[in-house]
């Protein structure tokens, strides 16, 4: 009896509502829980603004991103991108690793995060917490898309109740704030202000990743082509009202130094709010962080995965594990690389550097949606598309926000 040769694929498993849960997971859990005290940090009272800042930037490379998911739905995404753009075999390779790299740190920023909300409930040396929540996000993701994204898109709809509660409590304690929303913003004139909003824009940008992240998983989802700009959408429209919102109720609710100070903000806010303990407030933001540990590891897998299909990373890395139907070695590897980095690098730093790294990536596969577009590759029939000033535009936006504090400054 002949044996079953047949190479295990990822299993189309995906729809619209869990792909949409996905990205908005990955987007809120790698910001607003964790970044508030950063972004006020750099930016004061104008905060809110840096995060309009950074969605206006997003835009532009989130239409680009919706236009390659059709002509190319494959895992691996970026680096798929600026292949079909640029052909470099190198820069395929370099931007693949750079997502990867991103990724994995984003995921011990995140965790970090996380590791502040539960040391307020449970009093245990943040490494062993750290440890503790990546082993745990790492089993989770091996387990198999299906689960673990639908495990990711229950916490989704947990963490955005939670500061949905922030927003209307804050609006309860304050109703001028509706009014007042001009304060929040600086005028163009100030280049003092101008300065700090264009710092914290670069935070913020932390914030916003994730849609990038949702066309890896092209090669998991039912009829990619078609749900997949949908997805991305409506991912990056609702985390900018929230954003907004969450963002201008802290700086309105808190003094600047009390929220720079906080390793929990969330609760904090919600403390001052409502008077009530923070528990409850505090157990959603672990949730809320949790999941975006969970979500950078099953990404940062797929883009391992899909470039070791492709030849360019070991094969190793491609397989995908029978019974799970997912990139077990991928995984694990990225789990531990995780781990390591969260162990020993600083949060800040974190933040920074995998902005600063998304945002280059985000140049290049702009440039590359340009350059197809420029020669007139064929276009798939039926699948969303720009007009060419669209990634033109994102590319010159996410470059001067890599470089315009600098510049200003």
């Amino acid at each position: 009896m002949p044996s079953d040769t047949t190479t295990p694929e990822l299993r189309r498993a995906i729809g619209l509502p869990l792909l949409v849960l996905y990205g908005l997971g990955i987007t809120i859990g790698a910001g607003i829980y964790v970044l508030i005290g950063e972004a006020a940090a750099a930016a004061g009272v104008y905060a809110p603004a840096a995060f309009l800042v950074a969605a206006g930037v997003m835009t532009f490379s989130a239409l680009s991103f919706a236009e390659f998911s059709g002509r190319i739905p494959l895992s691996a995404g970026e680096a798929v991108y600026v292949e079909a753009g640029f052909g470099w075999s190198w820069l395929t390779l370099g931007v693949g690793l750079s997502i990867i790299f991103a990724a994995t740190i984003a995921g011990a920023a995140i965790s970090l995060g996380c590791a502040g909300y539960v040391a307020e409930l449970v009093p245990l040396p943040e490494p062993i917490i750290v440890t503790a929540i990546i082993l745990t996000m790492g089993w989770i993701a091996a387990k198999g898309v299906q689960e673990s994204v639908t495990f990711a898109g229950v916490l989704t709809v947990i963490e955005i109740l939670g500061l949905l509660v922030i927003i209307y409590a804050g609006y309860r304690v304050d109703p001028a704030m509706m009014a007042e929303i001009n304060t929040v913003i600086p005028p163009i004139s100030d280049g003092f202000a101008m300065t700090g909003v264009l710092s914290a824009s670069l935070i913020a940008f932390f914030a916003f990743i994730g849609f990038d992240n949702v066309v890896n998983l092209a090669e998991e989802a039912r009829n990619p082509r078609k749900i997949m700009p949908w997805a991305i959408g409506i991912s990056l429209a609702v985390v900018t009202v929230i954003y907004f919102f969450v963002m201008l109720v802290a700086v309105r609710a808190l003094p600047q130094e009390e929220l720079i100070a906080s390793k929990a903000p969330i609760g904090l806010l919600f403390e001052r709010l409502t008077g009530m303990s923070p528990f409850a407030i505090t157990l959603i933001a672990i949730v809320a962080t949790m999941n975006g540990v969970v979500i950078e590891i099953i990404m940062a897998a797929r883009v391992a995965y899909g470039l070791a299909k492709g030849g360019k990373l070991p094969t190793v890395l491609g397989r995908v594990d029978p019974k799970r139907r997912t990139p077990l070695n991928a995984t694990i590897i990225i789990t531990s690389a995780m781990l390591v980095s969260a162990l020993i690098v600083p949060l800040d730093f974190l933040v920074s550097l995998t902005s600063q790294i998304i945002l280059a990536i985000f140049v290049l596969v702009n440039m590359a949606l340009v350059r197809v577009k420029w020669r007139g590759d064929p276009v798939p029939d039926g699948i969303f598309t720009v007009p060419i000033f669209i990634p033109v535009i994102g590319a010159i936006s996410c470059l001067f926000l890599l470089i315009g504090p600098i510049w200003i400054n």
